[in-house]
């Protein structure tokens, strides 16, 4: 380390030290402390807006349980800074309109977080219960096509019960059987797929 021999000289190697890097020295200063500030505000953003999300989120449910009223959670579904909520949210209402007997609701719903969610397994659930919807509507040929679309292994059981279902719904008892069995290969111990499949012979004559 270089050595002064007075303070006069500690005075100008300081001097020259500024002269020489200072400019360089302020800007990168500078810069950090944007950088820093402007990260903690990208954060905050973004907090406050999985707060105000979240808040949507709970009001939609209270709103739900509570007074049966759609409309808080439709504004959730609708909100881009709550996407993820808005898929949730759309399976709630789904399942709401479907409870009040508007089905025609539950599949509008239903098409827009099959249409709209990042995560495939949401794709997933919402096509299964898609499919039921369309069945109930008696629109089989929709309902086979969309439970065609499901193609997670985890969802087979399923897939196969919804596919019986709309071959017994069309009288096709062959292919229902066929269905069912395959689902019961996947969830041995479900007994309504069970009765299902023995109530096939009945329903056949």
């Amino acid at each position: 380390m270089e050595q002064f021999a007075t303070e006069e000289q500690q005075v100008e190697a300081i001097k020259r030290f500024w002269s020489e890097h200072g400019t360089s020295l302020i800007v990168g200063a500078v810069l950090g402390l944007a950088g820093l500030f402007g990260w903690q505000y990208y954060s905050d953003s973004q907090i406050a807006a999985k707060e105000s999300a979240s808040q949507s989120y709970q009001a939609a449910l209270e709103s739900l349980v509570n007074e049966a009223n759609n409309q808080p959670i439709d504004a959730v579904i609708s909100a881009e800074s709550g996407a993820g909520y808005a898929n949730v949210a759309g399976l709630l209402a789904a399942k709401q309109a479907a409870d009040d007997g508007d089905l025609e609701s539950a599949a509008t719903y239903l098409k827009g977080v099959a249409s709209n969610a990042a995560d495939e397994s949401l794709k997933q659930v919402a096509n299964v219960r898609l499919a039921r919807v369309q069945l109930a509507l008696e629109q089989f040929d929709n309902a086979l096509a969309t439970i065609e679309s499901v193609t997670d292994e985890a969802f087979t059981a399923q897939v196969e019960e919804v596919k019986g279902d709309i071959f017994a719904a069309q009288g096709n008892f062959d292919k229902a059987r066929i269905a069912y069995s395959s689902a019961l290969e996947k969830n041995i111990n479900n007994r309504l797929l069970q009765m299902k499949l023995d109530n096939l012979a009945v329903s056949a004559g």
